[in-house]
């Protein structure tokens, strides 16, 4: 792991004041591991990268201070879940918060970023490196060889993706070592390469038609009330009054422009709230759920656990271990 942790990771610990740490406390020691200065914050930053193929990456800090931070990040392409975060891309700019799908292909232009205070930062990612997408798997499939590349920019702010939720926190919660950790680590990051081509291909066929821009405003509408109700029994019929549209057209057209069902996209904010709930209070799973618009924990949990790859008292069990 040396040659890409020393190239590249070391010099950006280092400017904001990370500090190399043997105790990698609830991470796999296979990988390495830096804790934020007592006097700017707390947590760490896990890092595990194989030769100049790919890194897998764990971000669990938060800063005492809102900080303005700008670095060259390596040639690459990234993909990152945040669980929680709030801040601010200037290039473009772009809120940042709980439950956003961040990817990355590499430019010329630096990353700036403004990070609020006593937000925790919690990310899994990947980063492949051309080495990898360009050498080794045009090596490894020299006659179906088909670029990554633009499946990731078209998961650039994705609303869903259980599977690859699911797969970040087996990478996360991981523990072997040695030549298993090695080929555990390999194995994910060619499952999340699929997966994510796959899933840029399927968005790609949904985007194939355009909607016309009367249609687009309409379900923007929809998407902001059911962002402000989401809590609530929302018959479908009040939305198709919102959007001026029959039914069939509201499912039909929701669906091809945000990826998702309407259903999904109620699920997709009830489980960010419960995430923030699940921290930030002591309410009992049952409550969390009724709070979000559940009537059964039992229902909640089970699809907090399709979408976050976890049941909720583990999910707030962890997020407290931090």
């Amino acid at each position: 792991m040396g040659g890409m942790i020393a190239d590249y990771y070391q010099s950006v610990m280092d400017r904001y004041h990370f500090i190399p740490d043997k105790n990698t406390g609830s991470f796999n020691p296979a990988g390495m591991y830096w804790r934020l200065s007592p006097e700017i914050g707390e947590g760490g930053y896990w890092v595990y990268a194989w030769k100049d193929l790919f890194d897998i990456k764990i971000h669990d800090f938060f800063f005492y201070q809102d900080i303005f931070m700008e670095f060259e990040l390596p040639s690459c392409l990234s993909y990152t879940q945040y669980d929680s975060i709030s801040g601010k891309e200037l290039a473009p700019q772009r809120c940042l918060s709980a439950g956003c799908i961040k990817t990355f292909v590499s430019s010329r232009d630096p990353y700036k970023v403004l990070v609020h205070k006593e937000v925790p930062i919690r990310s899994v990612g990947i980063e492949i490196m051309p080495a990898y997408y360009e050498d080794y798997l045009k090596m490894r499939y020299p006659d179906s060889y088909d670029s990554p590349l633009p499946a990731f920019r078209k998961m650039d702010g994705a609303d869903k993706f259980p599977e690859m939720a699911r797969l970040l926190w087996q990478m996360k919660t991981y523990r072997g070592s040695g030549i298993a950790a090695s080929l555990f680590y390999e194995g994910k990051i060619a499952e999340a390469v699929a997966f994510i081509m796959e899933a840029g291909r399927q968005r790609q066929k949904a985007r194939q038609v355009r909607l016309p821009e009367q249609d687009i405003s309409a379900l923007n509408e929809v998407a902001a009330y059911l962002d402000s109700h989401y809590a609530s029994k929302i018959p479908l019929e009040r939305l198709a009054k919102i959007a001026c549209m029959g039914t069939t057209k509201l499912k039909t057209s929701f669906k091809q422009f945000h990826s998702c069902t309407i259903t999904e996209y109620i699920q997709k904010q009830r489980i960010n709230q419960a995430k923030d709930l699940l921290v930030a209070t002591n309410l009992t799973v049952g409550q969390v759920a009724q709070a979000v618009g559940y009537s059964t924990s039992s229902r909640f949990a089970r699809l907090f656990c399709q979408n976050t790859g976890v049941l909720p008292v583990e999910y707030r069990r962890m997020a407290r271990e931090k």
